[in-house]
C-alpha cells in the first residue's frame, strides 16, 4: 500500500489548480474593492461623450489595483499549503499606487483628448485621415500602457525609465505586444457586446494572461535592466 508523503502534500497538479483558483479569486475581489468607488461612479455615468473627464477621474483608482493584482498574480505560490494572495495583493499595492498613478494618469489624459478629439471629430474640421491616425495612436498608447503596467508592477524603476522601457518593448517584442493586442480587443468586445460590467469581472483572469503574454519582456528586464 503506497503512502503519501506529508512533504508532497499541496505540491499535485490538483493541488496547483485549487491554488491557482484561489488566488485568482481572491485577487479579483481585492481588485474589485479597492477600484469599487471608482467603478461605481463609472457605472453611473452615462454614455455622453462630455462626461468622459468625469470617467477618467473614476478610472484613476483602477490603476493601482490592476498593479496590485499583477503583483499578486505574479508572486503567486503553487503550493496549496503556502498560499498568501491577500498579503501579497496589499504589498503590491503599497509598493506600486504611486509608481502606478504616475503612469496611469498621463496616459489617462492623453487617452480622454483622443477620445473626446474623436467623438467631437466633426467640429474639429479636420480630414477623415486624422480620425484614423489618431485612433491608432491611441491604441499604440494602449499597447504602451499594458507593457508599462506590468514593469511598473513587477521593477522598481524611477516612471521615466518606465516610460521608456514600455517604448522600446513595444517593437523589441512584438510577441508580446500581439498577446496585449488580443487582450484589449477581448476587452472591448466584452465591453461593446455584452457588458460594462464583465471586463472588471474578469480582470484577474485578463492579468494573468498578460503576465504570461509578458514573459519575454519581464525575462529581457530581470537579466538586461536589473543588477
Amino acid at each position: 500500500m503506497s503512502t503519501v508523503r506529508t512533504s508532497d502534500f499541496g505540491t499535485g497538479a490538483l493541488s496547483r489548480a485549487s491554488a491557482l483558483i484561489h488566488t485568482v479569486l481572491t485577487v479579483e475581489a481585492l481588485l474589485l474593492l479597492t477600484a469599487s468607488p471608482g467603478l461605481a461612479g463609472l457605472l453611473l455615468l452615462g454614455p455622453d461623450p462630455a462626461n468622459l473627464p468625469l470617467a477618467a477621474l473614476c478610472l484613476l483608482p483602477l490603476g493601482p489595483a490592476l498593479s496590485a493584482a499583477l503583483y499578486a498574480l505574479h508572486h503567486r505560490s503553487r503550493d496549496l499549503t503556502e498560499l498568501h494572495p491577500a498579503r501579497a495583493y496589499v504589498r503590491g499595492w503599497r509598493l506600486n499606487a504611486v509608481p502606478a498613478l504616475k503612469l496611469w494618469t498621463p496616459l489617462l489624459a492623453w487617452l480622454t483628448i483622443i477620445a473626446f478629439t474623436l467623438t467631437h471629430f466633426s467640429a474639429t474640421g479636420l480630414p477623415g485621415w486624422w480620425a484614423v491616425l489618431l485612433a491608432v495612436i491611441g491604441a499604440a498608447s494602449l499597447l504602451w500602457g499594458a507593457h508599462a503596467l506590468v514593469l511598473t508592477s513587477l521593477f522598481a524603476f524611477r516612471a521615466q525609465d518606465t516610460a521608456r522601457l514600455a517604448a522600446y518593448f513595444l517593437f523589441r517584442h512584438g510577441r508580446a505586444t500581439l498577446a496585449a493586442a488580443s487582450l484589449l480587443l477581448l476587452t472591448a468586445a466584452l465591453t461593446a457586446l455584452l457588458t460594462e460590467a464583465l471586463p472588471a469581472l474578469l480582470a484577474a483572469p485578463l492579468l494573468l494572461s498578460l503576465l504570461h503574454g509578458s514573459r519575454t519582456v519581464i525575462t529581457e528586464t530581470q537579466e538586461e535592466f536589473t543588477a
